[in-house]
């Protein structure tokens, strides 16, 4: 996304070559709203999204999570500025999970700033004065078929857009969710992942609304990890925003080094904008997928693979299937992340 090209044309832009190819006048670029709780590696992903030429940032929506809500939104500005897009809007979301109670934060993991403790100064711009679930909702009403959501964090923006209008389900033409751990461990506890424990009420709403749902879970971004090797290299590149990135992973880094024992960092947003971008790089099972919502296990995902014909109903019965990640081509995505990180 070319921000001053953007002021001359909504339609399509003309954009200068690269990796990531050439689009023509009048292409038409993928809409996208992204709903995050920066963050780190959203920090990552936003970034990415607005180095991509095919993509049209219409707004950035906000969440609890890494951050609080108003933290969020105050990264999310910063990164608007540091894109060059100090003109996209920014709308804050929820402060609280559907049901109430003080939300999870998890500054452990992204710093009390949540980029890495790195503080910056405070935004230029303002946020604007709509609600998340409000703006959701106009511009999938206002672009219908068009808008696609990548949904970094808990669901409650999502799912109180869903409850704010019956139709925006039909309306979206695809949300793509980071969150779950399929048949695999959780990163909260053993049975749940940090942005579907965020929210469970929420997740379950909107997994059942029967939206175009793709659902990438940390069974998939877990694969997906650059090393300490590859954090030299993005510090030495000549990225765009690659020595703001290496500053920010240094907290990031340290805190996957106590926590898995793992050298480097795992790429969950970043993994998920590639699977909006390049869905062609994963394999997907489709399947209804339930979200539990009380005793130890709150927050975990099950999907039904449709191994088995069931006699009689049951919670999973009569819901719309989501897509969800399988398998994931983990060399092209790393790579993809990786040049798109190093972008000039």
């Amino acid at each position: 996304m070319d921000c001053e090209m953007e002021k001359n044309s909504h339609d399509g832009v003309v954009v200068n070559g690269g990796n990531e190819g050439v689009l023509g006048l009048h292409a038409k670029r993928k809409k996208l709203i992204i709903d995050t709780d920066p963050g780190i590696d959203d920090s990552m992903a936003i970034l990415m999204a607005f180095q991509n030429p095919e993509v049209d940032i219409l707004g950035l929506t906000t969440v609890f999570g890494n951050v609080r809500t108003e933290d969020a939104t105050r990264n999310a500005l910063l990164l608007c500025e540091i894109a060059g897009c100090p003109s996209v809007p920014v709308v804050e979301g929820s402060h609280e999970p559907l049901k109430g109670g003080r939300p999870r934060v998890a500054d452990f993991v992204h710093g009390s700033d949540g980029m890495g403790n790195i503080f910056r100064p405070p935004p230029k711009t303002e946020k604007s004065d709509k609600s998340a679930s409000e703006f959701l909702v106009e511009k999938v009403s206002q672009y219908p078929g068009e808008v696609s959501i990548l949904a970094l964090g808990p669901l409650t923006n999502v799912a109180l857009a869903i409850k704010r209008d019956s139709s925006f389900p039909s309306k979206v033409k695809k949300i793509v969710v980071l969150g779950g751990s399929f048949f695999a461990l959780g990163n909260v506890n053993p049975a749940a992942e940090a942005n579907i424990y965020g929210d469970p009420e929420a997740a379950d709403v909107v997994f059942t609304s029967g939206a175009n749902i793709v659902v990438v879970g940390i069974n998939i971004t877990t694969q997906v990890q650059m090393t300490d090797d590859d954090l030299l290299k993005l510090k030495q590149s000549n990225g765009k925003h690659a020595q703001l990135l290496s500053d920010m992973c240094k907290f990031y880094r340290d805190w996957h080094v106590r926590s898995d024992g793992v050298s480097g960092i795992f790429l969950h947003d970043p993994v998920s904008f590639v699977a909006l971008v390049r869905p062609d790089l994963f394999t997907y099972k489709k399947g209804v997928v339930r979200v539990e919502t009380q005793g130890i296990c709150v927050g975990h995902t099950l999907l039904d693979q449709g191994l088995k014909k069931w006699n009689g109903s049951n919670p999973w019965t009569s819901y719309s299937p989501v897509s969800v990640a399988w398998t994931v081509d983990v060399d092209e995505v790393l790579n993809y992340v990786k040049r798109m990180l190093m972008k000039p």
